[in-house]
């Protein structure tokens, strides 16, 4: 099992690296250039025409490496759960990828509706719920970590906390990705902590897929950090949303990606405040901008700062979950 884990983060790596100038000329070639909106940071107006869509280049070294890991698994029962968290990923990447297509077909910065978003968001996680716990991979228990509390609700209750924890988390991440770097950057961490739980708890092939994960963005990093020469668009940032969840709920515990991920808690609670507070006051705002790594920048903090403190975060809140979950 530790081969897979060391097999799958390295082809992930190096399928991510090599593929990323195929993918950044194809996506130049296709014009498929990020659109930057009026109101944002006036210094984000010179990235437009950055090629998006670059989560392709992570997703292929993932798909690489989990397909590699698959062939060379010799165990003679299955565990499906490494194909669960990668389907749950891709049905997420595949709503993200309509979104991108529709903003660059309509050459705006809108694409799907948020009804639209949120339906398909609440079928895909409805589906991977229901799989894990027909094959016997969901205790359907919700753990609280820290204060060590286990609370039994019934299959409904739980299922309607997963798909709100999951549609939640998914949509946090991508907000996340908003400058160069950053959400890669987190996710890097937040994988290496579930792989290293994974694998502890004896889930060699799922720790291999959070591995792979890990390699998939260090590669995609080549190219993505500051300056960035390609963005994730949606159809990165939703995968990485899905593949955050899916790993959290494979290990059974859920609520752990609320101190794990607790910058993306954080930049989707900013941005909820933000406009709560400016419906409420007709106008008036909390924070210069959001979410809030955008206010930061307004006040003068760089990307490379920002990316390099809120990945320092990730780290902590992780160990500290290492150490006392």
């Amino acid at each position: 099992m530790g081969m897979q884990v060391i097999i799958a983060a390295g082809v992930a790596f190096l399928v991510s690296a090599l593929t990323g100038p195929y993918w950044i000329n194809l996506l130049r070639r296709l014009k498929f250039g990020q659109k930057i909106l009026e109101d944002g940071p006036t210094w984000h107006m010179n990235k437009q025409g950055t090629p998006t869509m670059g989560g392709f280049i992570f997703i292929t070294g993932i798909t690489a490496a989990v397909a590699v890991v698959t062939l060379i698994s010799s165990s003679e029962t299955p565990d499906w759960r490494p194909l669960l968290m990668f389907g749950l990923s891709l049905l997420f990447a595949g709503i993200g990828f309509v979104d991108d297509w529709t903003k660059v077909k309509k050459k705006q910065n809108k694409g799907l509706t948020v009804v639209q978003k949120l339906l398909l968001q609440i079928a895909a996680a409805t589906l991977f719920i229901t799989l894990l716990r027909v094959l016997g991979y969901c205790s359907g228990e919700i753990y609280l970590p820290f204060i060590k509390v286990t609370l039994l609700p019934s299959w409904i209750v739980y299922l309607a906390f997963a798909v709100f924890a999951i549609v939640g988390v998914v949509n946090a991440v991508n907000l996340t990705d908003g400058v160069d770097g950053l959400c890669a950057s987190v996710t890097f961490v937040v994988a290496a902590y579930f792989a290293i739980e994974l694998y502890a708890s004896a889930l060699g092939a799922s720790a291999a897929f959070a591995t792979a994960v890990c390699g998939g963005l260090l590669g995609f990093l080549l190219y993505n950090k500051n300056p960035a020469r390609v963005f994730m668009g949606d159809t990165g940032s939703l995968f990485l949303g899905g593949t955050v969840c899916a790993m959290a709920f494979v290990y059974d515990m859920p609520m752990i990606m609320v101190f794990v991920g607790l910058i993306y808690v954080l930049t989707a609670l900013s941005d909820v405040i933000q406009v709560g507070y400016f419906k409420l006051t007709h106008g008036k705002r909390v924070f210069k901008m959001a979410p809030f790594h955008h206010h930061l920048e307004k006040c003068g903090w760089s990307e490379r700062k920002i990316g390099f403190v809120y990945t320092l975060v990730t780290a902590v809140m992780c160990a500290l979950s290492l150490l006392f979950a």
